[in-house]
């Protein structure tokens, strides 16, 4: 595992090049566990030397020393390999000499050495100087640490792939990238119970190698005891460390520490890392170390370590802290690790602050006003960063604590609420939480009363109505103005814009200008990077698709600035919504699931990657996958979803089970989905739901609710300014008119159908949203093949969004009715618009209406093509959606056949492929 250096190849292949080529005579330099043994048994298989001499020399060996008798020299060819000269003692080292010194032409020698235990620093031969015969050459190689690729790839040898990134950087910045100590560790790793997950956690906790703690034990207790305390105080400090800090530490004083320093590096116990800058070689070796020095001696030096390192600049508080409570100085390491987390939030750190301050607070013992302090940081970095369950555990259990001041808890609570709603999902708790928060705050701290009025004014939560929302932006915002702090006025600001857009405020764009995006204060200008992605993710949902990269980009850009990590990830999650509507599919589903890994931490921040996911693998015909994706792969309770986002979600599984005919069941999801719309009352977030919906109950006969929910989905929306919604208002219409005409058995009412589907296409088109056009144009075209069948009979029902302009523009014939030949024109342009998408499903649906009425192809001779050997067209469709996991039933629902049609249609599909099951039929294809 450990690499050869091909430098000391090419060095050595020098003396073999020629007859007459002189001797060469190589020093290959490496401290302790660098490979130099390793390389000289590949030195020995050096290649193009089949009739060269291979002779071994081990100093400090007894016996094996390959020597002439004296007086002589070496008559024939030979590579003389010398392993760690260091060791030898005065004897070997002259019978090498005189060996070295009488190589012929022809010869040559490899001889390791470690730098760190010559006896005389630089001279591997020792002293006095060495006088080299004048044909020989002499050539010096150094070998040097793995860098992290090289440790990745052993790490990958012996554990295979479950070494992730932060485990081989930690892994490397343990063991120094030391072959030996990486290969060791590796070895301690793989046997490991319970097995190795790779985590840099798992590795920064194995221990110590026992070949590497028996080599630094033996070179630290090398040191006399004098001077051994600058040993321990470098294991102490675990880290680079000037001269100055080590003798502080080992308490020597100057002079002696400075002598102490000396021998510990004559010993090679210590090694200089740096100008300056001294330490173990090995970073790990400082645990063994470490570990061996008494109690008592260890926490004086931990002390001391406190104090040297308060003075460094800038000063690494969350070390001070550690110190100070190795040293049993709790009060010194509670108040280190407020500042620790203080400066950590300060350069958006937030993470790091959050892990210390979790730790910290689940230590048994924490006195009540530390607490105090501690908790409200931890929790107003766990709200902007990104939060771990143990972070909200931790506070559910310090917000009952009697013995905290009002103050303090309502902030607490506050957080609390926050957390549980903006990063968990769990809003019904949130907002509880928050109503107590608002009025335990009111009458202490107004900023806090203020800022926990302004989260209730979001109006994304299930449950409370538009006007309750409303409500408290008029408190929040009196509590602001009251609290004179320009951060809460933003905040408040920023929640206002949230509210306005949802319900296409006309004001709500004026209120965008407002925001403070140019404020030099960070908790201004991280509210205010909240009210623009606010903004962006309501102008998604309203249709306004070319103003979302704009907000999107300021938004994010003052995010990261400002260090507001949250706000970042949600603004991602905006932008997939975006990608999904404006038809950028091309690589969504990656990013989609990229994105889900990446916040694994947070499920509910990951909500809009799971949907629009699930909505790719509806369009795509992979329903088995939809619904995983759809219902957040039980991540959380879909019930928890934001209200536009379960819309959609809702609307997506309503579809769903419209294909499979389970009508019954996709009615009563429909009116359970509107009621949670409904109650809230922000109708332009109807719009993802309301076709199908209205389809639903319409085909399950409930025509009555059907017209209510487009009723109120109309008045709901008055004249605002929503074109997506507005769009899906004319959807439904259009499919309730379907719905009554095919019912009423009148196809004379289905011409007006398609111009309602055909002016939903329009306003699609113009947002843009190609999907959410070409199903409404199928559709459009659907209505008029169905009004030209002979008694009106149509094809079920499939409607469906997506495709470009050119759909809507070749929908209108000059007269205002359709054609048969326009329609089947339109539906021709569809399928293929459908196919660029990548909507497999909708594309075999649209072709296989298209066959229904497309006149056959003149010159094809009377009778069935035959297709012995290869796949039919009707095969090929029906095996591609019976490998994307469709049943026979649906499978016949989506291509207008029966399901025993369906069932021998895979049948030969399977033979004339050799698939042995559906699930092979997939490879087959």
């Amino acid at each position: 595992m450990i690499a050869t250096c091909g430098s000391a190849r090419r060095s050595l292949a020098r003396a073999f090049a020629a007859p007459d080529a002189g001797p060469v005579l190589l020093f290959i330099e490496g401290a302790a566990g660098l490979g130099k043994t390793h390389l000289l048994r590949e030195l020995a298989e050096l290649p193009g030397t089949p009739d060269v001499a291979r002779l071994w020399w081990r100093c400090g060996a007894d016996g094996g020393r390959p020597e002439p008798a004296e007086g002589e020299v070496w008559r024939e060819p030979a590579l003389l390999l010398v392993d760690d000269v260091h060791r030898a003692d005065e004897d070997e080292l002259r019978q090498l000499r005189r060996v070295l010194a009488g190589m012929e032409p022809g010869s040559a020698a490899a001889v390791t050495y470690r730098p760190e235990e010559l006896p005389f620093p630089g001279m591997p031969l020792g002293g006095p100087a060495m006088t080299y015969p004048f044909r020989l050459t002499v050539l010096g190689d150094r070998l040097a640490p793995w860098d992290e690729d090289r440790v990745r790839r052993a790490a990958t040898e012996v554990l295979g792939e479950s070494c992730t990134a932060e485990a081989v950087s930690t892994l490397r910045e343990r063991t120094g990238g030391v072959p030996r100590a990486v290969v060791d560790l590796l070895a301690m790793l793989r046997e490991q119970r319970p097995a190795f997950t790779g985590t840099a956690a798992e590795v920064a906790a194995a221990g110590v190698p026992a070949r590497l703690a028996e080599l630094v034990l033996s070179r630290t207790y090398a040191v006399s005891p004098a001077h051994r305390p600058l040993v321990w105080a470098a294991a102490v400090l675990d880290g680079p460390a000037a001269r100055d800090e080590l003798i502080a530490v080992s308490g020597l004083g100057a002079v002696p520490g400075s002598d102490a320093l000396l021998r510990a590096l004559e010993s090679a116990a210590l090694a200089e890392l740096g100008e300056g800058r001294y330490g173990f070689a090995v970073p790990l070796a400082a645990d063994a170390v470490r570990d061996t020095v008494p109690g008592p001696v260890r926490q004086d030096l931990h002390r001391r370590a406190a104090g040297v390192l308060s003075r460094r600049q800038p000063v690494p508080w969350a070390a001070v802290g550690a110190h100070h409570r190795a040293a049993g100085e709790h009060r010194g390491w509670l108040r280190a690790v407020e500042k620790a987390a203080e400066s950590a939030a300060a350069s958006g750190r937030h993470q790091e602050a959050i892990t210390l301050l979790e730790r910290t607070l689940a230590t048994p013992g924490i006195p009540p006003q530390a607490r105090a302090r501690l908790a409200p940081l931890l929790a107003r970095n766990a709200v902007t960063g990104l939060r771990s369950d143990q972070t909200v555990e931790v506070l559910e259990q310090i917000v009952r604590d009697a013995d905290l001041p009002p103050a303090v808890r309502g902030e607490l609570r506050l957080d609390l609420g926050l957390m549980l709603s903006n990063q968990m999902g769990r809003f019904a708790e949130g907002w509880r939480v928050l109503e107590v928060a608002a009025a335990e705050l009111r009458e202490v701290r107004s900023v806090l009363a203020a800022r926990a009025m302004a989260a209730l004014v979001t109006p994304y939560w299930p449950g409370a109505s538009l006007d309750v929302h409303r409500g408290w932006l008029i408190k929040a915002a009196a509590a602001a103005d009251d609290s004179g702090d320009d951060a809460m006025r933003t905040a408040v600001l920023a929640n206002h814009v949230g509210l306005a857009m949802s319900w296409a405020d006309p004001e709500a764009w004026d209120l965008v200008e407002r925001l403070p995006v140019q404020s030099t204060d960070p908790a201004c200008a991280r509210q205010a990077a909240r009210g623009l992605c606010n903004a962006a993710d309501s102008a998604v949902w309203l249709g306004f698709y070319r103003r979302v990269d704009g907000l999107l980009t300021e938004g994010r850009e003052l995010a990261t600035r400002s260090g507001a990590p949250y706000t970042e990830h949600s603004a991602s999650g905006t932008r997939l919504l975006q990608e999904w509507w404006t038809g950028q599919w091309l690589g969504l589903a990656k990013r989609c699931e990229d994105f889900v890994a990446d916040t694994a931490d947070m499920p509910f921040l990951s909500s809009d990657a799971y949907v629009v996911r699930g909505l790719l693998a509806v369009a795509q015909g992979d329903w088995g996958e939809a619904r995983a994706w759809l219902s957040q792969r039980g991540t959380f309770g879909t019930e928890n979803l934001p209200v536009p986002l379960g819309a959609t979600a809702a609307g997506a599984v309503i579809r769903l089970t419209l294909a499979r005919q389970e009508v019954a069941d996709a009615a009563e999801q429909a009116r359970a989905a509107w009621t949670v719309v409904a109650d809230k009352g922000v109708w332009p977030w109807a719009a993802e739901l309301a076709p199908w919906a209205v389809e639903a109950l319409a085909r399950a006969g409930d025509t009555a609710t059907a017209h209510s929910m487009v009723r109120d989905f109309a008045q709901g929306l008055g004249d605002a300014d929503a074109p997506a919604a507005r769009a899906a208002l004319t959807w439904s219409r259009a499919v309730l008119a379907e719905s009554e005409a095919l019912a009423e058995g009148r196809p004379d009412g289905l011409p007006a159908a398609a111009e309602t589907y055909r002016k939903a296409a329009a306003a699609y088109a113009e947002l843009p949203r190609p999907y959410s056009q070409a199903l409404t144009t199928e559709c459009a075209a659907r209505c008029v093949l169905a009004a030209d069948t002979e008694g009106g009979e149509a094809p079920a029902h499939s409607a469906d969004p997506a495709g470009p302009k050119a759909l809507a523009a070749s929908a209108s014939p000059a007269d205002g009715h359709a054609t048969t030949a326009s329609a089947i024109a339109e539906l021709e342009s569809c399928a293929q618009h459908f196919t660029d998408l990548g909507a497999v499903w909708d594309a075999t649906r649209a072709r296989a209406l298209l066959r229904t009425r497309q006149p056959a192809k003149k010159g094809r001779p009377p009778g069935r093509p035959s297709h012995s050997d290869q796949l039919s067209p009707r095969e090929a469709e029906v095996a591609q959606l019976a490998s994307s996991g469709l049943t026979n039933r649906e499978i016949a629902a989506t291509l207008h056949l029966s399901p025993r049609t369906v069932e021998q249609h895979i049948a030969g599909a399977m033979r004339k492929t050799g698939a042995l099951s559906r699930r092979d039929l997939t490879h087959r294809l």
